[in-house]
């Protein structure tokens, strides 16, 4: 009903997209660690090329790196790159 499509695992050249979210004008790259710095998360992204898939789409890509906290299990810092 929200016009969302999620997908989690996703396949690429270099490895695997934690979780690739389609929405009508929008794709997000996500990228979770524990432990890591979001701003290293979004350099995986960046090195591996988990967003060049979706380059041609149309649509704008947004590259979200998560870094969450082992011990509070919450999220704990988050970084963005929008293409």
């Amino acid at each position: 009903m929200l016009n969302v499509y999620v997908r989690t695992q996703v396949k690429c050249a270099h490895g695997r997209t934690d979780i690739v979210v389609y929405m009508p004008d929008t794709i997000y790259v996500l990228e979770l660690k524990v432990n890591d710095s979001a701003q290293k998360v979004l350099e995986q992204i960046n090195e591996k090329g988990y967003a060049k898939p979706y380059l041609t789409d149309g649509r704008h890509i947004v590259k979200v790196g998560i870094k969450f906290n082992a011990d509070s299990r919450t999220i704990e810092e988050w970084a963005t790159e929008i293409i």
